[in-house]
């Protein structure tokens, strides 16, 4: 075993790196905490906070309205893990047309840069009016005329398109020369692409598809637009029959109880792959 011990100078430079690290943290809690504290006085002081605090922050009318839109949040949720898989299976699929280099694919290709560039630019919420109204009324045999459903294929059409562009991204980031060598090794293309670049590629670009699915989570409140009973829509209703706007407060705190730890995550998956690319590049 090593008997090597700091010396008197490093030891000395770590109570130094100790102390400041303490006082930044005891500056930074204190200055937030006398932020909140200024911000929460000065509304609290406002002239219309009784009225503001009536009408959205009424502790019975939530705890009278909570089941129900909880029952309506459960709808959001499964929307979103439902469209979640069906996103990154459409989104990977595009994104592989559209860096083939095929002849044969061609048409593949054109089909894939239509379609991202045609629901990357109409807003979703129009493209949950359009099939969810639209469709249904067109009464098509063989096709459910379920809006919630309806509302599902916008959203993942809609999520599609931006996944896609992730996906196209994070491939065209992996250095030719690894197709190069694939290639050099037996591989085709496709072989390379499969076995070589696609797994690199997505373990580059999870962190902005999570924020996408951040996005996600939220726009699932978007299927009230078309009439159904999810969170937004049964907080919509309580909101009209008792003229209070607590309700649409219990949804938004459902919704940031869901998307902020995944928002964290987010963060600290970002951070982590940043320091081991960093290590790798020493």
């Amino acid at each position: 075993m090593s008997d090597w011990q700091p010396s008197p100078r490093e030891l000395e430079r770590r109570r130094v790196r100790q102390s400041l690290a303490t006082r930044s943290v005891l500056i930074a809690t204190v200055l937030t905490v006398a932020v909140f504290v200024l911000v929460g006085a000065v509304v609290a002081s406002s002239p219309g906070w009784d009225t503001v605090k009536a009408t959205f922050f009424d502790w019975q009318i939530a705890k009278d309205t909570f089941p129900d839109i909880l029952d309506g949040f459960w709808l959001n949720v499964k929307l979103f893990m439902i469209c979640e898989v069906f996103i990154l299976v459409l989104g990977l699929a595009v994104a592989l047309a559209r860096v083939s280099r095929s002849p044969w694919l061609t048409p593949v290709r054109i089909v894939a840069i239509l379609y991202t560039d045609l629901f990357r630019g109409v807003p979703t919420v129009l493209l949950v009016l359009l099939l969810g109204f639209g469709v249904p009324a067109l009464q098509l045999q063989g096709l459910t005329n379920d809006r919630y459903f309806w509302a599902g294929v916008a959203l993942v059409l809609s999520y599609g398109a931006y996944v896609a562009e992730v996906f196209r991204s994070g491939i065209d980031s992996i250095h030719p020369s690894q197709i190069a060598s694939a290639q050099a090794l037996g591989l085709s293309r496709p072989q390379a692409l499969r076995h070589v670049v696609v797994p690199q590629a997505v373990r580059r670009v999870v962190p902005p598809l999570l924020n996408d699915f951040i996005s996600l989570q939220k726009d699932t409140a978007l299927i009230s637009v078309v009439g159904v009973f999810d969170a937004v829509f049964t907080a919509r209703d309580s909101t009209g029959y008792l003229f209070n706007y607590t309700p649409y407060v219990v949804v938004a705190v459902m919704f940031i109880v869901i998307t902020i730890p995944l928002a964290r995550f987010t963060d600290w998956l970002g951070r982590r792959m940043m320091r081991r690319e960093r290590a790798g590049a020493r």
